[in-house]
């Protein structure tokens, strides 16, 4: 054995062993444990050391379960449609696929280097007509069951990117690609009725073993809340705006209404005098996003000049358009009552607008409000209804209102329908129709994949209209029920078509008859454990449950929830906290140089090391020389013991056994970064013997067995030297022994009056009687001219001897 860590020649010798004979091969008789990650989108700057970092742990929770018999599914692919591949080819003048190609080449080489244990026979691209063709077979299942429909409505759009953006892809107010201030654009988009399911993902995430903090941005995000619907008639008209409250209580106290700037009535209401006003407000409004608008904090608006009856009172409420309602969030219109809302409080101060307080506190009087009162008390101003509790009063005017067919209990959620269209190339074709006789008809499941066109030139266009509106070859089509000229849907499918459902598609990616056969649906789903950054915690996990909720309900599948069990990995960032960019800071973090100068095995401890997996840690690539240095020490150990093997011992006995039940615990409880600690220790104890007694043969093939899932090559090395057949990860996950963990003497702490005064080293089977006479004697000194009252003994852990 050479006392040198050569890890290139190792590292290059096991990734061809493993590839003519995989450590995982099928076998039926095991159970399955299917672990999954995020796949990735491809891009030119390749993978940085963040990325590794959630690879690295989902590939030692894989080793780990093929060591404990089972047989595992550990997949990669890519999610390859979309804006990051669009921009990138762009930016580099080359077509998508093209681009596409060359990033996977890129990413699959540096997976390689991970050494992880992916099976590339099921490798799946979301950009392959193979796969999409399943993509657009969803679409048109929810199409045919009423979930998918057309609507012109204003969107987010970005001017950059020149695309439409789901409220979920503004951030701050910009574009989550870009960084481009949003701005509001009409346009005739898909939208998908995810809102249709959202009483079922909300209930659904009690049962999830999944992260709270994940669980309650979902519930956030989803916004269930109870009130009421309530009709305002429009004074002097047939017409009525619906608001929606969760107070009806405070109903006498609505002295003014705002709408929303693209709410129907705001161009039908206002009256001559203030036409400029609201149509210069109305376009204002257009150029700002869902996100500025909410985080604006001086509140804008005009008076549209009409009135709205209200249904209690019988007063007339001036009627105004603000931003700061949007219109899709409830009825895009809210009944004001400032003198209970902190935000109607502030509008009407600044407007001018009448604050009339309808619930006190019990106890007080009436004062002139300085500020919104938003505590419970009773009902005040407020007609038959003055002295009733607020609590109460919720639900008895809620049932007046029903009674006089002017309001209705309802339950509303801030969740949006899903926009579901892009106006970009590099997408799924969304498999419809446009016949002026048949209207939109889907394309026969027969005829699927449509396949995207090969085009020369695909930048998108500013006026909104999707580059594929232009290949009059592709979108003039007959109709496929008729027969009659028609033309082909334009826009693209977002990227999180594909992404929604793939980790479906991994068990069976050659099914060309099914999505996944039924057989093979019920053996690998769902996914057991699922791993990634908690930045998809809103976006692809609600769709990812969105889809699978909807292929259980046509019987595709037999399950209603995607994945059991979700971890989010900490980002992995600069020194100093900031963020990764892979474009802009790829190069400088990239793992290639230090898998050439350390090795993989190295960088795996290093990147598990630098702190618990699911918090955040910093980059400072200069630590992975300490992994660097404990692999060479503990190679140099091996090579020790392997050259004089000491007999086995009582304590060797119990270091081995200790050193399976610590790894083992931190490993369960996914302690990683201590695992990583505990092989140094272990390593520098028996480096420690080596040099007295020695260590056994048993003792070292036992630590070779626990260091296979994180540093697989060395380990499979170290197995084979040690004169062993076969691969590590076929002799299974050690066993711990607790007899032999049973140690002949323990430290106890003495005490005298409860205060320390020494300790003595005692075997913890004797009498206790012995144990006092041990602890008396050792600390003797300390006891002369005392009178002892009282000896108490605490098993294993103390002597306190009570005197006078």
């Amino acid at each position: 054995m050479e006392n040198k860590y050569n890890h290139k020649q190792i590292e290059k010798k096991w990734r061809g062993v493993w590839a003519e004979k995989p450590i995982n091969p099928p076998d039926n008789s095991k159970p399955k444990f299917y672990c999954l990650d995020m796949f990735p989108y491809p891009s030119g700057s390749g993978l940085h050391v963040g990325h590794w970092r959630g690879y690295v742990i989902s590939d030692v929770l894989s080793r780990h379960k093929i060591m404990q018999g089972y047989e595992v599914l550990h997949p990669m692919g890519w999610d390859a449609f979309g804006l990051p591949a669009e921009n990138y080819a762009i930016k580099m003048k080359i077509h998508p696929e093209e681009a596409v190609k060359d990033c996977i080449k890129i990413f699959k080489t540096q997976l390689n280097d991970i050494g992880t244990v992916y099976d590339w026979k099921n490798e799946l691209s979301t950009t392959d007509p193979a796969y999409y063709k399943w993509t657009q077979w969803i679409f048109v299942q929810m199409f045919k069951k009423g979930l998918a429909y057309e609507k012109e409505m204003p969107l987010n759009w970005c001017p950059s990117c020149k695309v439409v953006l789901a409220n979920e892809e503004v951030i701050a107010g910009g574009c989550e690609r870009c960084g481009t201030e949003a701005t509001k654009k009409n346009l005739r988009q898909w939208m998908l009725r995810i809102t249709d399911y959202a009483e079922r993902l909300l209930a659904d995430l009690d049962g999830l073993d999944w992260p709270e903090k994940v669980k309650k941005m979902q519930s956030e995000w989803i916004g269930k809340s109870y009130g009421s619907e309530i009709d305002f008639k429009i004074d002097g008209s047939n017409n009525a705006i619906k608001v929606f409250t969760t107070r009806p209580d405070t109903l006498f106290g609505a002295t003014f209404m705002v709408l929303a700037p693209e709410h129907e009535f705001v161009m039908q209401i206002y009256t001559n005098e203030q036409k400029n006003a609201i149509e210069a407000y109305v376009k204002a409004a257009a150029a700002k996003s869902n996100v500025d608008r909410m985080a604006a904090k001086e509140k804008t608006g005009v008076f549209t000049g009409a009135y709205a009856v209200n249904p209690l009172s019988g007063g007339l409420v001036p009627v105004w358009v603000s931003d700061y309602v949007l219109a899709d969030y409830g009825t895009g219109a809210i009944m004001c009552v400032p003198a209970h809302d902190e935000r109607d409080f502030e509008f009407a101060k600044k407007f001018g607008l009448e604050i009339r307080q309808v619930i006190q506190k019990e106890g007080e009087q009436i004062t002139e409000l300085t500020e919104a009162y938003i505590g419970e008390g009773v009902m005040v101003n407020s007609g038959q209804f003055d002295g009733t509790p607020s609590a109460q009063g919720k639900e008895v005017v809620l049932e007046y209102l029903e009674e006089q067919g002017i309001g209705k209990k309802t339950t509303n959620y801030k969740l949006r329908d899903w926009v579901f269209s892009r106006q970009r190339y590099w997408g799924e074709p969304i498999p419809l129709i446009h016949c002026e006789k048949c209207g939109v008809v889907p394309v026969p499941e027969v005829d699927l994949p449509v396949e995207l066109p090969r085009v020369e030139f695909y930048e998108p266009t500013d006026t909104g209209e999707s580059p594929l509106s232009k290949i009059d070859e592709w979108v003039n089509v007959s109709c496929p029920t008729c027969g009659a000229a028609a033309k082909r849907e334009t826009n693209t499918m977002p990227q999180w078509a594909g992404s929604s459902w793939y980790f479906m598609r991994y068990p069976d990616v050659n099914n060309s008859n099914a999505l996944v056969s039924k057989e093979i649906a019920q053996k690998w789903l769902p996914v057991d454990y699922y791993i990634g950054g908690v930045e998809h915690a809103i976006l692809h996990l609600l769709y990812a449950r969105f889809y699978t909720k909807f292929l259980y309900d046509i019987g595709v599948v037999n399950f209603e929830e995607p994945f059991k069990k979700l971890f989010n990995n900490g980002m992995v960032m600069k020194k100093g906290g900031g963020k990764i960019s892979k474009s802009k800071d790829g190069e400088s973090f990239s793992p290639d140089d230090l898998v050439a100068n350390y090795g993989c095995d190295a960088l795996r401890m290093y990147e598990l090391f630098i702190g618990p997996p699911e918090q955040d840690a910093e980059w400072d690539s200069r630590g992975i020389e300490g992994t660097f240095r404990f692999l060479n020490k503990l190679w140099k150990l091996a090579d020790d013991v392997r050259a004089n093997p000491a007999q086995t011992t009582k304590e060797l006995e119990f270091i081995k056994n200790k050193m399976i039940y610590d790894i083992t615990y931190r490993l369960n409880n996914l302690n990683l970064n201590t695992v990583v600690s505990g092989f140094m220790e272990y390593t520098n104890k028996l480096s420690d013997l080596v040099k007295t007694g020695g260590v056994d043969k048993a003792t070292m093939e036992v630590m070779v067995r626990l260091l296979a899932p994180f540093a697989p090559h060395m380990a499979e090395e170290l197995w084979e030297l040690f004169g062993n057949n076969g691969s590590v990860f076929a002799q299974g996950w050690p066993a711990c022994d607790a007899s032999k963990m049973v140690e002949d003497t323990i430290q106890i702490v003495v005490q005298v009056n409860g205060k320390l005064r020494g300790d003595v080293t005692v075997d913890p089977n004797s009498p206790q009687e012995d144990i006092i006479a041990a602890a008396k004697a050792a600390i003797a000194a300390k006891l002369e001219g005392c009178t002892i009252v009282k000896e108490i003994y605490v098993k294993g852990k103390l002597v306190n001897f009570v005197v006078k």
